[in-house]
Order: C-alpha cells, then structure tokens, then sequence
C-alpha cells in the first residue's frame, strides 16, 4: 500500500505549451514587407556608422586645434 495520497482518476501533468508551427505560406503583400523591415534596417545601422563615423572625426578635429 503506498503511503501517498493520490486524486482518483487519469494522471495530469503540466500544461503543454502549444508548438510553434512553421511559417505558413504569406500573400505577396507580406513579402513586400518583409522586404521593406530589411531595408529599414540596413539602412538604421548605415546611418548609426555614418554618425559614429562623424563624430570621431569631429572630436578627433576638436582635439588637435
């Protein structure tokens, strides 16, 4: 006889968490902008080095003069 008390019925465990299933087939239109995400991105981290770019340039500038 076990010594620990069990509720009457099936065993349940944790709930399951649902599996991400694959990307299903998009319209055109999504393509577009799955395109687009990327092109704002390219062009986000451009800008980022291009600013970076500028302002060692200038604080290398402001300290020689």
């Amino acid at each position: 006889m076990s010594l620990m008390l069990t509720a009457p019925g099936p065993r349940r465990g944790a709930t399951k968490r649902r599996q991400p299933g694959r990307r299903r087939r998009v319209p055109g239109g999504a393509r577009i902008d799955r395109w687009l995400d990327r092109l704002v991105d390219i062009a986000v981290i451009v800008a980022l080095v291009v600013g970076g770019v500028a302002l060692l340039l200038t604080l290398l500038s402001l300290s020689r003069g």
